[in-house]
């Protein structure tokens, strides 16, 4: 059988295209100028022009070629030279985005890090995350991990089971590293920060969370989880658009990849079963 996850990294970077380009050119042939800020949402656009579709479309293949690359690796491996690498192109691919956008404008600005409410983050991460939970239980219970099962997919993401397996202290350290403070950050400026507003500029708002969302899910390269990370992709954009801040979902992401490490440290530790609950 072909590769699952494979077939649906194509296949997420190939609706998030679709509609982004159908979406781009139904807006410019309706409007006469799109140059000017979009009136809805407290995340501006006004910053990108036509130019930016360019460093946009490297970044986006470059996400689809590393994602297709890693969904092509049958049995993965981890040690601690990958983990330090994928750290280090995560951080490469922030550092391109970031020196493409400061030369045009104030990077607190432009991600709204000077939210005067960040306090409102406190109630906001984890009444997202609990949400979170709730909306993958319900999706569990309708049986969307037996579905998974059927296709002979793996019901662990691998980042988990690799995580769940690894017995050398010092990797688990930095792979808890890794998800609680490198991704949340790096993607939330990489896909919120950087893909969104600019699919928005040119698509509209919810195209663009679909979009990103899209990008979001198949930068995972995991089928188990496809749906899931899918809805927390657009959930996130959507708090982003709200709050106006990369706070909201930075805070969101990181306590929402805490919990998934915490849990998976107690099971470990305390010798609960994968099951257990269920």
């Amino acid at each position: 059988m072909e590769n699952l996850t494979l077939l649906s990294v194509h296949a997420c970077y190939g609706l998030a295209a679709c509609l982004f380009v159908v979406a781009a050119a139904w807006r410019n042939a309706s409007q006469k100028d799109l140059s000017e800020d979009a009136p809805f949402g407290r995340v501006s656009v006004a910053i990108y022009r036509p130019l930016d579709l360019i460093g946009f479309s490297i970044i986006v293949l470059l996400f689809y070629l590393l994602a297709a690359g890693n969904a092509g690796i049958k049995d993965p491996k981890i040690t601690l030279s990958t983990i330090l690498g994928s750290i280090g192109m995560q951080v490469f691919i922030v550092g391109i985005v970031v020196m493409m956008i400061s030369r045009r404008a104030n990077l607190v600005d432009w991600l709204g890090l000077k939210w005067v409410k960040w306090p409102q983050v406190f109630w906001i991460a984890p009444a997202t995350v609990v949400s979170m939970w709730i909306v993958f239980s319900l999706l569990f219970s309708l049986g969307y991990m037996d579905l998974m099962e059927r296709l002979g997919v793996e019901k662990v993401q691998d980042a988990v089971a690799m995580f769940q397996k690894e017995n050398d202290p010092v990797v688990l350290g930095w792979m808890a590293f890794a998800a609680v403070i490198v991704a949340p950050i790096c993607e939330e400026i990489v896909f919120r920060g950087y893909f969104y507003p600019i699919a928005k500029r040119f698509a509209g708002p919810w195209i663009s969370a679909l979009f990103a969302a899209l990008i979001f899910t198949a930068a995972h390269g995991s089928m188990s989880v496809l749906l899931p990370l899918f809805i927390f992709g657009i959930v996130l954009a959507r708090i982003y658009e709200a709050t106006g801040s990369l706070w909201a979902p930075i805070s969101i992401h990181c306590l929402f990849n805490g919990a998934t490490v915490l849990i998976q440290l107690l099971m470990r530790y305390f010798e609960i079963p994968e099951d257990f609950g269920s």
